[in-house]
């Protein structure tokens, strides 16, 4: 069992994201994972991520306050425990239109 501590959790560099805090919880340089890695990011209001794409799927589910994805087509707020799938080169973007700070988990392949 490998466990990572919120309070212990190591700060990553996600390019084009502002105005937020990532963590990584499992994976990567985290923890040994076989097929996914989770990161938590706490956005302040306004922080946001450029419209992009991965060439691997994501999984979001917000976990304190909204959290607007947009991608190409579409825009959709989440609360709290609402999640979203978004495919393989499908763009997002990520964006805290409250005044209030919002966390998000992410799970993604390695």
């Amino acid at each position: 069992m490998q466990v990572t501590r919120y309070s212990e959790a190591s700060p990553y560099e996600a390019p084009e994201h502002f105005d937020m805090l990532c963590l990584r919880l499992q994976g990567k340089e985290a923890t040994t994972t076989d097929t996914i890695w989770i990161g938590l990011s706490h956005l302040l209001p306004g922080g946001r991520t450029s419209l992009k794409g991965a060439a691997v799927e994501k999984i979001y589910i917000v976990v304190a306050g909204e959290v607007t994805i947009e991608t190409i087509d579409v825009a959709v707020t989440l609360g709290v425990l609402d999640s979203c799938r978004l495919a393989p080169g499908e763009a997002r973007a990520l964006v805290n239109r409250t005044n209030a700070p919002a966390s998000i988990l992410l799970a993604m392949p390695i």
